[in-house]
């Protein structure tokens, strides 16, 4: 028997892209499972997704109020790899979805807080250097050595004394010099091993990667410990109040699917 919701059939096909879609989520969260029960999982949760999604989708489609003028247009001229039918359903899911949350107040600054303090691994940072560098890309159709010329008069204009950050906007193929903090993993090898052994106020010589030939220099280092809450209260606080929102949204399935003609002959073996 194929699984139908108030008589709308889920395909096999679309319980399979879900389970898909599912599958390298749940095998990083549960690393410790086998992989028969991390697929059973898989299997399961995939229905209920499933599911879910097709009633929220009959209920914003049941709901008799037109979508606003030229929104569909809007929303067409953005995605144009959806069917406009495919975009009344999603506009009209993100109307429902915004009316069922839009009561709901934001968390209060001692819940922020007190989730900094229950979950202190949340916020660990490992060791990260802030760099800026000075970028020109190699292409197709760059000669490599005439590109090594052009950077080795900028190191020479950088080693008379020229201002690091006004030579960056200046000649960088890169926009965006200063690349902030990042920790290992992050940059290419070849970046990343020069950047880690440089001390702030140092700048490196010519460093070839993937991208081109690139002059860096270190403007701080951060060691690992844990972030201040100044830093992460902003993300705790979106965080706590998305975590309300999906509440919200699963309480109100839980009627939906409480009132539903649901036929399940249950998961595939």
């Amino acid at each position: 028997m194929p699984l139908t919701v108030n008589g709308e059939e889920i395909t096999d096909a679309e319980l399979r892209s879900e389970e898909a879609h599912l599958r390298p989520q749940l095998r990083r969260a549960y690393p410790r499972e086998s992989q028969e029960a991390v697929e059973a999982r898989i299997v399961l949760w995939a229905r209920d997704n499933a599911i879910e999604r097709v009633l929220l989708r009959q209920e914003a489609m049941a709901d008799p109020e037109p979508l606003a003028d030229g929104a569909l247009e809007a929303a067409s001229q953005r995605n144009q790899s959806l069917s406009p039918e495919q975009l009344e359903a999603q506009l009209r899911i993100e109307r429902l979805t915004s009316r069922l949350t839009a009561k709901l107040a934001p968390p209060r600054p001692k819940e922020i807080s007190e989730y900094y303090r229950r979950h202190p691994a949340e916020f660990l940072s490992p060791p990260m250097v802030r760099a800026a560098h000075i970028l020109k890309k190699l292409d197709e159709q760059a000669d490599p050595e005439a590109v090594l010329q052009q950077m080795q008069a900028i190191q020479a204009e950088l080693e008379q004394g020229a201002d690091f950050a006004e030579v960056a906007a200046r000649v960088s193929d890169d926009s965006m010099s200063d690349l902030g903090f990042f920790g290992r993993g992050q940059m290419v090898p070849e970046f990343e091993s020069v950047a880690f052994a440089l001390r702030p106020g140092q700048s490196s010589g010519i460093i070839r990667t993937q991208f081109g030939y690139h002059i860096l220099t270190v403007i701080a280092h951060r060691p690992a410990g844990r972030r201040t809450f100044d830093e992460v209260k902003d993300a705790i606080a979106h965080h706590l109040f998305d975590q309300k929102k999906r509440r919200r949204i699963e309480q109100h399935l839980d009627t939906l699917r409480a009132k539903a003609d649901i036929q399940d002959s249950g998961p595939r073996p």
